[in-house]
């Protein structure tokens, strides 16, 4: 007798579990899943960029190209290389004018806050390293002599800011600065010591923001 008050309620308890199973497999019956844009998205892009700064108090313009992979509207992470040209106007004598080139490239990691929003804050990281050269320029004519062997390695943190502005789901345009932190220059002549310095420019990405969606229920009785 006491076996069978035992097993009462264990039968009672499958019952009603039985019963809120099919309950909720009819209540399903009555959604659809589908994707949604304003949850968890990835994404991935091509950038490119023209900056103006300077090095060693001198005009000095930039190319920039990226390519990074976007978490959830909120974190970049990529490629990110840089050329850049000063104009040193380095006087050698009489015949021989020297200008200033060179390129890097490295990882580039970027937190952006207000990811959901039309128009977003982000502080870009760029680190990697390159080489630098001193260029001859004979009337606006760029004569690279690498037979002189006046380039030198050069080891580069650049740190920044943005304003993003996403004109659609697959173009974004950025506007921002960022200072330039470098090691030692040791070329000859010597008057470059490193290439630090501030620039500031603007830029386009183009690619897919919103790639991976999650799904969520609706149900169809709003449609």
């Amino acid at each position: 007798m006491k076996q069978h008050l035992l097993i009462l309620p264990v039968l009672l308890f499958y019952c009603i579990s039985w019963g809120q199973d099919q309950d909720q497999e009819q209540e399903d019956s009555g959604y659809i899943e589908f994707n949604d844009r304003s949850n968890v998205v990835h994404g991935v892009y091509l950038g490119v960029g023209a900056y103006f700064g300077e090095i060693d108090g001198e005009n000095t313009y930039h190319g920039v190209f990226k390519v990074a992979y976007v978490a959830n509207k909120q974190f970049e992470v990529g490629f990110a290389a840089v050329g850049f040209y000063s104009q040193q106007d380095l006087r050698i004598d009489a015949f021989e004018t020297l200008d200033f080139a060179g390129g890097y490239a490295g990882l580039h990691i970027e937190p952006i806050l207000f990811g959901r929003s039309k128009v977003n804050l982000s502080f870009p990281l760029l680190v990697g390293a390159g080489a630098v050269v001193y260029v001859e320029d004979n009337n606006r004519e760029i004569d690279i002599d690498l037979d002189r062997d006046e380039w030198d390695e050069v080891f580069v943190v650049e740190p920044g800011v943005n304003f993003l502005y996403n004109l659609s789901r697959y173009v974004q345009l950025e506007v921002g600065m960022r200072y330039r932190f470098s090691s030692k220059v040791d070329l000859s002549p010597d008057r470059i010591k490193n290439i630090n310095g501030f620039s500031a420019g603007f830029g386009i990405k183009v690619g897919i923001f919103n790639m991976g969606r999650n799904r969520y229920k609706k149900h169809l009785g709003n449609e």
